[in-house]
């Protein structure tokens, strides 16, 4: 059958995209150097969301073929293979990844329709049939490495978060063209959501974007509850779904509680872009009762220490 009991699952697949607006043309978005990089990356977190994950699937080439843009996927494990086809069958995929190619390409709307094949099989046609999908994905073994250009992009998107992480300002050479509101942390002078001000235990505070610091002290602080945060936080964010936060419980559960409360808000800060402000975290928090976390995100306790 499938595995067997010490080789490693690993299977292959392609998914076919094509955009449904006339307009809008995916194989040549892609062609554009200007353009590669932010298609590159709402393919990413779109694919991360998908099987919660983003190691779940790797990408080992995107190739153009018109109108079609076509993705060579490889699943290395048959959990994380399921998850993708969940995530594929219910649509949630189809919705993340016009989600972010949304907000990467900074356009009103990216309608998409989509096919999943491996090998001579279309799998969109036995998408009930779960198990039936994993065998003829598994059947297909990778014919290839992880293209060169795949690479190049993958270590640009690294380089971009992990600098955009210690220096909201500091802006990556040859990545510029990453830097749109998804990634994490965007430039502290971009324009706040609509809410500049907000009230919190008869205060007003100004409203602003969730800093590197407020991401590590949620972090480090909310503990146990940073699942029901999560679920406060999804009421307005479609990025922090049940299964979502589920699958980074499981995830990261050797890490601890400290990596599970930090990569739920890593995808909410990644999700919402912009509009990942204080003026969100903190209802939250107020609805969990995490009042001193919120009083400490808000600068309240001068020099009190609550780890």
């Amino acid at each position: 059958k499938m595995a067997g009991s010490s080789a490693p699952w690993i299977g292959s697949a392609y998914l076919f995209l094509q955009s449904t607006c006339k307009t809008i043309i995916l194989p040549s978005l892609y062609e554009s150097s200007q353009k590669k990089p932010s298609v590159f990356k709402a393919l990413k977190l779109a694919l991360a969301d998908s099987t919660g994950s983003v190691n779940g699937v790797d990408m080992l080439k995107v190739h153009c073929s018109h109108p079609h843009l076509i993705v060579q996927l490889k699943f290395c494990k048959q959990e994380n293979c399921r998850r993708f086809l969940q995530s594929y069958r219910e649509g949630a995929l189809q919705e993340s990844l016009q989600n972010h190619l949304q907000l990467s390409l900074a356009m009103t709307t990216v309608p998409l329709q989509m096919e999943l094949k491996a090998g001579n099989e279309h799998l969109d046609n036995m998408l009930k049939d779960e198990d039936r999908c994993l065998e003829c994905i598994y059947r297909e073994k990778p014919d290839r490495l992880r293209d060169e250009e795949i690479t190049e992009l993958e270590e640009c998107l690294k380089s971009l978060i992990v600098h955009q992480s210690i220096n909201n300002n500091m802006a990556v050479k040859g990545c510029a063209s990453l830097n749109s509101p998804s990634l994490p942390y965007p430039s502290q002078g971009s324009s706040l959501s609509p809410q500049v001000t907000f009230i919190f235990q008869g205060q007003q505070f100004d409203n602003r974007m969730l800093t590197p610091d407020d991401h590590q002290k949620f972090a480090k602080l909310v503990s146990k509850k940073w699942k029901q945060v999560g679920r406060s936080l999804q009421k307005t964010c479609r990025a922090l779904r049940d299964p979502v936060i589920d699958n980074l419980a499981l995830e990261y559960d050797r890490e601890g509680l400290y990596e599970q409360a930090y990569q739920m808000l890593l995808r909410f800060i990644q999700s919402e872009g912009k509009k990942a402000t204080i003026a969100r975290l903190i209802p939250a928090l107020e609805e969990n009762g995490l009042v001193s976390l919120a009083e400490e995100l808000l600068g309240l306790h001068s020099n009190q220490d609550y780890s």
